[in-house]
């Protein structure tokens, strides 16, 4: 059971943003994306979502293919949150959390508020879920959007017996704190066994801190996908980047690594390491 694609490739208008594509997000594994902006991070969420047809090559949920699946089918194994986290309409924050229990329509009322009391807990929300959501923060907002796609994922796994949950840069308006509780969280989630989630981030040290393996992305290609010792190399990171970055062990978390970035020679001689930080 997983998310497989192969050969997929989409273009827009002259511009193709993936390229070829092939790669696999396997149940209770936490799986980063990271690329520089433009690389075509977002696209990818948006055709694993549906949202997008790739013009050739094969997106599979399960061994079906993904056209083979109606809106309904998909939303029963996979929840998304987009960048974009505000609304057409206004909603308190509970309402909009248990839109994540819709495709579910014969859970009772009473599994569905676990449900959503989980989630809005786990996005530290359970305090606001009265309150409308035009009155809350950008980030608390994303929070919002968050705690769906988790009642989401419960009710799958709860009905299915798993689920995948597709985040796009998630992180976008948190403070480090929150940034900490929802990777926590999602990582919780795929250890479960039952989920397998992927992020996209611009954070290469959380990607590095949180993630099972990690996809690189360039110019719409995946340039490498694995275990972040694997991955997370001075080249590749020069590759994707275009900026001289060091790795190390993390000095705080055993079998973890710490990036950070080597000063240009110009900027000081001797070219020092600045830019790291732990998390």
């Amino acid at each position: 059971m997983m998310i497989r694609t192969s050969g997929l490739t989409l273009t827009r208008g002259a511009r193709t943003v993936l390229a070829s594509v092939s790669f696999e997000l396997r149940r209770g594994e936490l799986l980063g994306v990271l690329g520089a902006n433009g690389a075509g991070k977002s696209t990818l969420v948006a055709a694993l979502a549906g949202e997008l047809a790739p013009q050739s090559g094969m997106i599979e949920l399960d061994g079906v293919p993904l056209d083979q699946l109606d809106v309904r089918a998909q939303a029963r194994l996979r929840a998304v949150m987009t960048q974009q986290a505000g609304l057409s309409f206004d909603l308190a924050v509970h309402d909009l959390v248990a839109m994540g229990a819709y495709p579910f329509e014969h859970a009772s009322a009473a599994q569905v508020r676990v449900w959503i009391d989980e989630a809005l807990a786990q996005a530290d929300l359970s305090a606001m879920a009265q309150r409308m959501f035009s009155a809350i923060s950008g980030g608390e907002q994303r929070l919002a959007q968050f705690a769906r796609a988790i009642v989401q994922c419960i009710a799958a796994v709860a009905t299915q017996g798993h689920a995948y949950l597709l985040l796009d840069e998630p992180l976008a308006g948190l403070d480090p704190s929150h940034q900490t509780r929802l990777l926590r969280a999602v990582r919780a989630l795929a250890g479960t066994g039952s989920i397998g989630a992927l992020v996209v981030l611009h954070d290469v040290n959380a990607a590095a801190r949180w993630c099972d393996r990690i996809a690189l992305v360039a110019s719409g290609g995946m340039i490498a996908c694995g275990p972040p010792a694997e991955v997370l190399t001075s080249v590749n990171l020069r590759s994707v980047f275009d900026v001289d970055m060091a790795v190390l062990p993390h000095p705080l978390v055993p079998g973890r690594l710490l990036v950070v970035e080597r000063d240009a020679p110009d900027n000081q001689a001797g070219g020092g390491l600045t830019g790291g930080y732990y998390r």
